[in-house]
């Protein structure tokens, strides 16, 4: 069967089903090419800031997150660095905001990705039901065990691709966004390891200079 007769067969749901393929499809390779790329550089975005901040070279390391501002993570560091002199408290209520403010942009798309897995299947349910329903209407009942037998099964069996078509967008959406879920997961605690290096680097630095500035006097 060729698959403009699969779409036929499949009855009118085919149509939204192959819409929310193609909208699936889009969504999983933009989000391949966001974590591909977020994978690939912010690992040394974050050695390269923390090199530069323990060696108190403070106003490189925020010129370089802010050449860097397209990543995440580097927003989070620059929301933090970008403060004058703050409290260690204040410090890190601007590294926690940062990176809630930072947390729709990681989960993008989740919202779309489930109605697609819990509307697919159904909608390939009613397909086959409608399928099922125009098989057997068309029986002759005073004809049973005939040619029009014959069509009806055919029918049946015409009639479940479109829930098979249903379950294959459901299923491959889940798989993909099951993915995109632990990355999400990943990408927080990698947040906040990084932000807490940070951090610590900075009360350090604060209390440090709060020492100096005591044996200044």
């Amino acid at each position: 069967m060729q698959f403009g007769q699969i779409i036929t067969a499949g009855g009118i749901v085919m149509l939204p089903l192959m819409v929310f393929s193609l909208i699936a499809t889009a969504l999983v390779i933009e989000r391949l090419i966001f974590w591909t790329r977020l994978n690939r550089n912010q690992l040394r975005i974050v050695k390269r800031t923390l090199q530069l901040y323990r060696l108190d070279n403070v106003y490189d390391a925020l010129g370089y997150v802010q050449e860097q501002a397209k990543y995440p993570i580097a927003r989070i560091f620059l929301a933090a660095l970008s403060l004058e002199e703050p409290t260690p408290d204040e410090f890190r209520l601007a590294l926690e905001s940062e990176a809630q403010a930072e947390l729709p942009t990681l989960k993008r798309f989740t919202t779309v990705f489930d109605t697609i897995i819990s509307i697919a299947p159904l909608l390939g349910l009613l397909g086959t039901v409608l399928g099922l329903i125009n098989s057997f209407s068309s029986l002759d009942m005073g004809n049973i065990g005939g040619s029009e037998t014959a069509g009806v099964t055919g029918g049946i069996s015409t009639a479940l691709i479109s829930t098979a078509a249903g379950l294959i967008v459901a299923i491959s959406t889940l798989i993909f966004a099951n993915a995109f879920r632990s990355l999400y997961q990943r990408q927080l605690a990698f947040i906040q390891e990084h932000g807490g290096q940070l951090e610590l680097l900075y009360r350090h630095r604060y209390e440090r200079g709060r020492v100096n500035h005591a044996l200044t006097r």
